[in-house]
This record gives C-alpha cells, structure tokens and sequence, in this order.
C-alpha cells in the first residue's frame, strides 16, 4: 500500500473517530491498525451501554455509489444487503448508528 493510500486510509479513521465524539462516545484508532495480529480493526467505538464496537474502515472514490444510490433512492432510513450464503448486513448513515450507540435515535 502506498503512502496516499495510507494517509487517506488514517484520515477517514480519525472522520470516524471525531464524527463518534460528537456524539459523546468514547472512540479511538487502532494503533498500527492492519500491521499487526495484536488489535483489530480499525476503530474502535464505546456505546453508552459499555459495549466496544471494533470498525473496518474502508474509503473508495466511487466503489459503493450503488449502496448509496438505493439508499437516497427510497428515501430509506436504512438498507438491508445480502449475498448468497452469508448473513445480511445493514446499512446505515454513520450519525444514525452512532445516535443509537448513544441512546438518542427515536
């Protein structure tokens, strides 16, 4: 991976860092996140109820434009995605996780 790489990779962790301390939960990256067995993930983000929630990050120019699309598209508040054989994931705005994670989404 080369230096850009890297430095746009560290610079979407710390969005996601700030973005969970604007909504008062605890959150920090994971030293030599990727470089070692030792830690996992990316960052990682307390809830208000204790439970530590481990991210991967991953930032690409245009690679998710669909996953955005259907979701502006239906004007949905979330999107439920699947692949054949695995289970589904959800998909939501990250102020909206982070919101629930905080014990003020309704």
């Amino acid at each position: 991976m080369g230096k850009a790489q890297r430095d746009k990779g560290a610079r979407f962790e710390r969005e996601i860092v700030n973005r969970a301390k604007l909504h008062e939960l605890d959150a920090q990256r994971v030293p030599l996140s990727g470089a070692t067995n030792f830690a996992k993930g990316d960052v990682v983000v307390t809830a208000k109820s204790g439970v530590k929630w481990i991210f991967e990050a991953k930032k690409r120019g245009d690679g998710f434009k669909q996953i955005y699309a259907w979701l502006e598209a239906e004007a949905a508040d979330a999107l439920v995605i699947g692949a054949d054989n695995k289970p589904p994931l959800v998909v939501l705005p990250m102020a909206d996780f982070f919101d629930l994670l905080a014990g003020r989404h309704g």
